[in-house]
């Protein structure tokens, strides 16, 4: 006898139901919709180390990026069939189509599409995990992304499918467990005969084959004389089980499929990725809340209140956000009358969010986007057996994230390091050799004068469970983090043409402390930088190389290895630093001003004279020159003023020029706003800068003022309130004809003056 149990991949309700059932018909053979390939790793399920959310991954190890995961938490009912039958020596088998063909159907699909093969695996597309129900009509126009359960919800008075099946499904008490199924199975066959799916033809296609697959593994379990078979699928591939076609149709529709080599292994999963906003297809809205009904909390309405207004209480005020036991009262109590008001049995979770939104957040939506992140989706990561076979890849870092006391972990958390701390300078080493693999489980916040001095850094860690295909993806690079991050680095380098990337990699290796790249990556950019002329890539390859001087002393690396290539690129780019500084439009400009300014800060960064002595004349040069766009003129003049290169009467000669009655206002304003860049102060503590712009501003025409206002705004843009507040006092303390003029008082009218005192004194009571 086949029974089918028709079931939402991730549903608490459809969980307990069908461990009911399971208990009460106790069947010989349990087959499940899943990759064959999994089979064998499926022991590891019953293991006590094995903590869901989990999810199997299916890859090629000839192409690691064509994957997909199969998730399971502890309220999938396809894990808990799992566990029956592997605790009852029950055979247990998946009879969804193989990954096998599936990847390579999806790698044709791909090629046709002209897409990259590393695009090809999606492993949160919907036919990646299984869908269930998914796209249906509502009888007139078909929106193929709505549910098909929508019709039955509207039919039963809901707004949509989703709060249907969750009150008659996911959230229903102990009932009978075998008519829920029937049930399921009955509404799935009319709404496949009444609501065709709209699939695009490859879709179409794969679908087929996937229910042709199914129906071929439930006619082998029964060849092999099992009496009692258990079928347990998303409850949308019911009816095409349910109803068999001959057996030569489904052959001849599964013939000359591709095929892939496929490995299986478990990996870390998180609630975040089991939610539908993730795009995973077979998601489910609310993680965290299905695991809360898990956990008993369905039948008695009072209890799961409470309990679920418990929950929100304790974060709120984890959070240092007002909650008292009154609130929880009160929003306990909304909750149980808008669920009555409604004629609903129990309050759901959209009656228990509007009582938390109105009674504890006050009708805020802020604490309850908190809320949904740490309670509704939940931020729990699974846990994997360390015998599950891994790449050796992943085995090392497992193993420095033991020694190193890094936890992997689903919620973002910020990391602390002082480098001066062997175990923290280890922890970077690690988290910058990650991110040269392309894992960025860390990303630096903040370094160095950012943080609390230049020994420390601030990462931002999230784990993602995608990360367990990179790091099957990475591992042909070698078998530790290591060694692979040093076969990248040299891989890159070896494939570089550009000069900043070549010397940010440079940094990044050092960062890293890779000492075997070291040579390789720097003999490249030496390479590189004797053929360049760019201006440009000298100068945005400067702050790079700066950074390895600021870290080097602390991380312990030689920053001597990278310091003559240095000399040589500031050599160069002073060099040519006027001519490719003429001709420059507005885009340009802007370009080559950040590129000069960052070039600055990086060399001021060193602090060696030889540099300076390149510098400064170059700068000069570029202030000097006749037609050059005045952003970046502007600039080189300020940098010069700021570091005292030439005297402050000098820089007061080139501004008065810049903003002479001769100058095209636009010109004059680009000047400004260059000059200007770092801070306005300096118009402030000095007189004879204040008195060109006053003179510049004051010889306008009213017409010439308004095209050049808002390039007056956009320069003084950068200051501060203070400054802006200093700039405007000194304007009205300037006397003359200029146009900072101190503004002139209105003269005083006495009778006008005299006409609100006789309502005055009757409003204040005073007599004359």
């Amino acid at each position: 006898m086949i029974r089918y149990f028709g079931i939402r991949h991730h549903g608490p309700g459809c969980a307990r139901s069908l461990l009911g059932a399971l208990e009460q018909i106790a069947p010989d053979c349990v087959l499940i919709e899943g990759p064959p390939e999994g089979e064998a790793v499926l022991k590891w399920v019953v293991s006590p180390e094995m903590e869901p959310p989990v999810a199997l991954l299916l890859h090629c190890p000839d192409e690691p990026a064509l994957a997909s995961f199969y998730p399971f938490a502890n309220f999938s009912p396809e894990w808990h069939a799992i566990r029956h039958g592997l605790g009852r020596g029950v055979p247990v088998r998946f009879i969804d189509m193989p990954q096998a063909h599936d990847l390579a159907l999806r790698r044709e699909e791909a090629a046709a599409l002209a897409l990259p093969k590393a695009a090809t695996p999606d492993p949160e597309a919907p036919e990646s995990i299984g869908p269930e129900v998914s796209a249906a009509s509502d009888g007139e126009d078909v929106d193929v992304t709505q549910d098909p359960l929508d019709w039955l919800g509207r039919a039963a008075g809901y707004g949509d499918g989703e709060t249907w099946w969750n009150e008659m499904v996911e959230e229903r008490g102990d009932r009978d467990h075998a008519s829920l199924f029937e049930g399921i199975r009955e509404a799935m066959t009319v709404l496949r005969a009444e609501v065709p799916r709209r699939l695009g033809p490859e879709a179409a296609r794969r679908e087929a084959i996937r229910e042709a697959f199914m129906r071929k593994r439930i006619r082998e379990a029964e060849k092999e004389g099992f009496a009692n078979i258990a079928v347990v699928c998303g409850a949308w591939h019911v009816p095409a089980l349910v109803e068999m076609p001959a057996a030569k149709a489904d052959a001849d529709l599964l013939k000359g499929l591709p095929k892939v080599k496929v490995s299986a292994t478990w990996a870390p999963w998180t609630y975040g990725r089991l939610a539908t906003a993730s795009g995973y297809g077979a998601g489910v809205a609310s993680p965290g809340w299905y695991e809360f009904l898990w956990r008993g909390h369905t039948a008695d309405h009072t209890s799961r209140s409470v309990s679920w207004m418990t929950r929100v209480a304790r974060l709120m005020r984890d959070e240092d956000i007002d909650c008292s036991s009154a609130h929880v009262i009160e929003a306990t109590r909304l909750s149980d009358t808008l669920a009555a008001l409604r004629s609903r049995p129990r309050p759901g979770l959209e009656e228990l969010n509007e009582a938390v939104r109105s009674v504890i957040c006050f009708g805020d939506d802020a604490p309850l986007r908190l809320i949904r992140e740490r309670l509704i989706v939940g931020e729990r990561l699974g846990k994997v057996p360390a015998e599950v076979p891994t790449v050796p890849l992943q085995q090392d870092l497992e193993r420095q994230q033991r020694s190193l006391r890094l936890k992997p972990e689903a919620l973002a958390k910020d990391l602390d390091l002082d480098l001066r701390n062997e175990n923290d300078l280890a922890r970077s080493h690690l988290l910058h050799r990650l991110n040269l693999l392309g894992i960025a489980w860390g990303r630096v916040s903040l370094t160095g004068r950012g943080a609390k001095g230049s020994f420390h850094e601030v990462w931002r860690l999230q784990w993602q469970p995608e990360f367990a295909v990179s790091l099957i993806e990475a591992s042909r690079f070698g078998g530790t983090v290591e060694a692979a991050s040093t076969a990248k680095a040299i891989e890159t380098a070896r494939a570089a043409t550009a000069l900043p990337e070549l010397s940010a990699l440079v940094d990044r290796v050092l960062l890293a402390s890779l000492p075997d790249a070291i040579p390789v990556v720097t003999r490249a950019l030496e390479d590189l930088t004797a053929v360049s002329a760019d201006v440009s890539q000298l100068l945005e390859s400067i702050p790079a190389l700066a950074n390895i001087f600021r870290y080097g002393n602390v991380r312990k690396t030689d920053a001597s290895l990278v310091g003559h290539v240095l000399d040589s690129l500031v050599v160069r780019a002073c060099v040519g630093l006027a001519g490719a500084c003429g001709s420059l439009d507005d885009g340009a400009a802007s370009l080559m001003h950040g590129r000069i300014t960052n070039a600055h800060k990086a060399l001021q960064l060193i602090s060696k004279e030889e540099h300076r002595t390149l510098w400064v004349p170059a700068l000069i040069r570029v202030a000097s020159l006749q037609g050059a766009h005045g952003l970046v003129c502007g600039a080189s003049a300020r940098i010069l003023f700021d570091e005292a290169a030439e005297a402050p009467e000098d820089t007061a000669a080139r501004m008065s020029r810049a903003l002479s009655r001769g100058a095209e206002p636009a010109e004059a304003a680009a000047w400004l706003e260059g000059f200007l860049f770092a801070s306005a102060t300096v118009l402030i503590h000095d007189d004879r800068l204040w008195a060109s712009l006053d003179s510049w501003m004051s010889a306008l025409s009213d017409e010439t003022f308004t095209q050049v206002l808002p390039f007056i705004r956009r320069a003084l843009s950068t200051a501060t309130l203070t400054e802006r507040r200093e700039l405007g006092e000194r304007a009205l303390r300037s006397g003359g004809g200029g146009v900072f003029h101190a503004a002139t008082a209105p003269p005083w009218n006495d009778e006008r003056a005299a006409r609100p005192l006789e309502t005055l004194r009757r409003i204040l009571g005073i007599k004359r």
